[in-house]
């Protein structure tokens, strides 16, 4: 199974598809976050929904799960492949998005607003702090072509 992480450029380019709120953490991994609070909302990017094609089924945690850093909280299959997701930071799962049951393509067609996928209570919100901010996150896909 390959992660989200693993993602390779497609051949359009970056500029064309990729949508970066300004208002958003990210990771190199190619999730969003979006603070409130000590709760997040995490989802992943644009870039990565246009890398992974049509998605046909997210599997994700359940709430009261909790993560540390960087692990695997589900899955999504595509077309193309299944793909983990990985927690940009630690917490405890405080709402999924069952939305994504009956629509998954949310996450193709809006991937910041009903695409989103998992809410968690940060254990830590200075993790938030040390994520991407859109410009650097812009820098690291220029980076990768």
């Amino acid at each position: 199974m390959r992660g989200v992480h693993d993602l390779t450029l497609s051949p359009f380019s970056f500029e064309t598809m990729s949508n970066i709120p300004e208002n958003l953490r990210y990771s190199k991994d190619h999730e969003w976050i979006a603070v409130d609070g000590d709760v997040a909302t995490i989802g992943i990017t644009d870039y990565a929904q246009h890398s992974l094609g049509d998605v046909v089924y997210v599997d994700l945690p359940r709430v009261g799960d909790k993560f540390d850093t960087h692990e695997s909280f589900g899955s999504v299959e595509s077309v193309k492949a299944v793909s983990e997701i990985f927690t940009p930071l630690g917490g405890e799962i405080t709402e999924v998005n069952d939305g994504l049951n009956d629509a998954p393509e949310s996450v193709n067609g809006e991937p910041y607003t009903s695409g989103w996928m998992i809410k968690m209570k940060m254990a830590n919100s200075g993790e938030a702090d040390a994520l991407l901010s859109a410009a650097e996150y812009e820098e690291y896909l220029e980076a990768s072509e």
